[in-house]
Formats: C-alpha cells, structure tokens, sequence
C-alpha cells in the first residue's frame, strides 16, 4: 500500500500540531509516536480497540488514551496522525478530514519532529529495528542524547521513542508504504534490500527503485551507510557514488571500509575485530546471540565514527547493548520450559533468526509457533516461510494476521502448514487463538525451547503460554 502525502510541513515543528489525536495509539509504532510528542509538552489523546500493554505508561506520562473509536474523541483536537493500518473508512479518520483538521500520517509527525534536528534514517528488509536501537545506543553512551524513535522498545528503558535534548534524531525508516521517502537524512543506513512489500513494489525493482530514491534525499553534507555483504545494498552504494554522495561500507567482504575479522558466534553472543580503513580500532562484543546481530553492530559503529563518536565509546556501548523487546525476547520459564517471542516474519529473517534459536536450544526440542504476517506475504513468500519453519522441531501455525486483505478458504496459515515437510505429527495449523496456549503445553517437555514469532499480535500469546505451563504443573 502506497501512501498519497500532500501536506506541507516546511518549517512545521511537533509543537506548531497544536492538541493531537492519535488513531491506534497502542501499536509500538504509534505509540512512540505518541510518547515522544508528549514528553515534548504536546496535549495527547489516541484511541485504540485493545488494551495493549505500554498504553499505562502512556496514560503515567499524561496522555489521555480511549478505548474504542469515536467521533466525540477528536473534540478540542487540532492535529491527527494515523498509520497506514487505519484505513479510510475509519470513523475518526474520515470525520477529521471532514472537519477540517490537520491530518497526517506517522511519517509525516515524525518529520515535523525532526524539524531542526540531524536526521539518522536506518532502513532495509531485515535488521532495521536492532540497528536502529543500537544507534542510538552508540548516541546516548556518548552522552549526545539523541531523539529517536523506534520500532520495538528498547530493553534498557523499556521505550520505544525518547525526546533527547542533542542534535540527532534517529528513526526507524519504513519503507513498506514508501513514507521513508518522507525523510531527508544526514545519515542513511541501509542493511540490505531484498523483494518484499511486493503488494506496493510489484518487483525487486520496484524495491530498488524505492531506495535509489531514499538515497536521493540524504543532504548534501550527509552520507550513506551500506552492507558491503548485501547484493542489493552493494548495487544502491554503486548508484549513489554515481551521483556524487559519500558512500561507506561494512561487512566481511573484501573492500568494505569497516571490515571484521576473526568473527565468532554462540549462544552467548558474538566478537569480532573491527577494522577501520585497513587498521583495527578495536575488539566488538555483542551479548545478544546471532551473527546477524553482530552485523548490524557494524551499521552503528561506522555510522558513529563518521559522526565523530570515538571509536572507544561506540565499542564499550555496543558491549552493554541488551537488544530490543520482540526480537529473541526471553519471556519466561515453567515447568522446564523456555518461552520465547521474536518478531521475525520474512523468509531470510525467519531463517537467520531459527538457526540462531536452535543454538540456544541445545539438546532441547524447540516448538516455534507462529503467526503469518500479511496475505500477500505468505502466498508469495510461502516456500520460503515453510523452509524457514522446517528448522524446528514442532511448528504451530496460527491464521494469517491480515488486517484489510480479504482471505479465501484454505488460503493463509492453512495453506502455509501444508507446505512444511517435517512429520505430520510435527505440524498443526490452529486458526484459535485460544486453542494455541493449551496445545503448546500438551506438546512442550522439559528442556523444550519455544518460540512465538510473526507479526505483531502473537507478542502477547507469550503471557499465555506461561500459564497454560503453570497450570499443567500444577
């Protein structure tokens, strides 16, 4: 889905919004939407259907937070943001553009709150929301108090968005409706870029085409941040060079500007000699477990040292980086079992993450049970989420989260589970989300390791699963 913008917001800073509403305030990206205009001093109210678990912070911090949609909740409103989820029929939505209210979407508020700020836009298919996070890691370490605003919270503060008293603002770019073509970054990290959001791309070039154009938008003094492993991200680096920006790389491959040596991953985490322009500045340690993970740590570091972070101080925060919510996230253990939840939802990510996971599993069985994401994903994308999947031990399939795509018979999690290969007793497809918990307990043994992963929703089947292990313990 492509969103149309039209407003103009030269010189529009985040208090010139005026009372803001904000349409499904719960969602981690709303609301660090929401947190960071509040702690600016901004009247916040927002509406949402569930009671999704920061909105207490939310309300601590004086937001005012509805449950339900209705019109009466945009009276005294001046400004109203949505996502590209709340679609055009939505009461609220439709009754502010008839009112004739200031209505702008995520990216557009964000951009108003960069206003001023050196903006640090970190995008790609996978590894966005762990880069991102530790950017502004390196940042805060350094005592440069950036804002920024992410899409997962950060394990140390428990937030996703911080309103920061320094000159950079860090944001996580989505490129899935083409809003990070809003931003025009000093500093544009692209992890990779691989064929997805196909439903507003069409094609891997349409997805090239978009970064090209993300590129573009990096200011004059700024610069740009790739993976010299990523074909892709290596193929934009070639484009922008042609058009006269600075262009910096990292990864394993010979000729990346930050090159690392001698890496080694386990469970325990991941280490590396960082080497800068052909001289070593250090030895990386990353305490979250993945050779992915240790990736994205390259993103951070050569991004803070082209701003001038010492290489010293980037280093010793990346050591103390303890990730972000939904992205391996240790929810618990009963009865011998490990409950885990990640975010993963795209076939490499899916891929990278499971490999990761059975590590940590050891001589334990690990149980993913997973909840597709979009339609459109999980026919186009279906032999690679059943290949991915086909990692563990017992897969549990939920339907489809598919919010506005119309689902025919047979088609989503249904169709998804008849594509795995692992023995038919190792596969289940569960479309009740109340029927999931219960079965994950009949399944689960001492020592298991299971793993919640896919799209949003499932983050609080976790919770769940937890006590459907206390009660058959008890």
């Amino acid at each position: 889905m492509i969103v149309e913008t039209t407003n103009d917001l030269t010189g529009v800073t985040a208090e010139d919004l005026g009372r803001v509403h904000v349409i499904g305030i719960g969602g981690v990206g709303m609301n660090g939407v929401a947190r960071l205009l509040v702690t600016r001093g901004i009247p916040v109210s927002g509406s949402d259907m569930r009671e999704w678990p920061a909105l207490d912070a939310l309300r601590a911090l004086g937001a005012k937070v509805h449950m339900g949609h209705d019109i009466s909740n945009l009276d005294g409103v001046d400004t109203v943001i949505y996502s590209t989820a709340i679609k055009d029929d939505n009461l609220e939505l439709a009754e502010a553009r008839r009112r004739g209210l200031r209505v702008l979407h995520r990216a557009e508020a964000l951009v108003a709150a960069m206003n001023g700020r050196q903006a640090i836009a970190v995008a790609g298919t996978n590894g966005k929301t762990t880069t991102t996070s530790m950017m502004t890691n390196v940042l805060q370490h350094s005592g440069l108090d950036p804002s920024f605003v992410i899409g997962g919270e950060l394990a140390e503060i428990g937030s996703s968005a911080h309103h920061g008293s320094g000159d950079h603002f860090v944001v996580e770019a989505d490129e899935s409706d083409k809003t990070f073509l809003l931003y025009h970054p000093k500093v544009a990290i692209v992890t990779n870029i691989e064929a997805d959001h196909l439903d507003t791309y069409g094609d891997l070039a349409g997805v090239e085409a978009a970064f090209a154009e993300f590129a573009d938008r990096i200011t004059e003094d700024g610069f740009l941040i790739v993976c010299a492993d990523d074909p892709g991200a290596m193929r934009l680096a070639e484009y922008a060079r042609g058009k006269g920006r600075a262009v910096y790389s990292y990864g394993h491959a010979e000729g990346a500007d930050l090159r690392f040596e001698g890496l080694k991953s386990d469970v325990s985490g991941s280490t590396y000699q960082a080497v800068l322009d052909g001289e070593t500045i250090g030895f990386v340690t990353i305490t979250v477990p993945g050779p992915h993970i240790a990736l994205n740590s390259g993103a951070a570091l050569l991004a803070a040292l082209r701003l001038g972070v010492p290489a010293a101080s980037a280093i010793e925060a990346l050591a103390g980086y303890r990730g972000v919510r939904r992205r391996f996230e240790h929810k618990g253990t009963v009865d011998g079992v490990r409950v885990y939840d990640e975010y993963a939802y795209h076939p490499t990510s899916m891929d990278v993450s499971l490999r990761t996971v059975r590590e940590v599993a050891g001589d334990g069985r690990l149980i993913v049970v997973f909840q597709p994401y979009r339609l459109y994903r999980t026919i186009a994308f279906e032999a690679g989420l059943a290949a991915a999947l086909d990692l563990a031990d017992e897969v549990i399939v939920m339907e489809v989260f598919c919010p506005g795509e119309q689902r025919e018979p047979g088609q989503g999690g249904a169709a998804l589970a008849r594509a795995l290969t692992l023995p038919a007793e190792s596969v289940v497809f569960e479309p009740s989300w109340s029927a999931v918990a219960p079965e994950v307990a009949r399944r689960a043994r001492e020592g298991d390791l299971v793993l919640t992963m896919g799209a949003p929703p499932i983050s609080m089947m976790g919770e769940e699963i937890l006590t459907a292990l206390a009660e058959r313990r008890g």
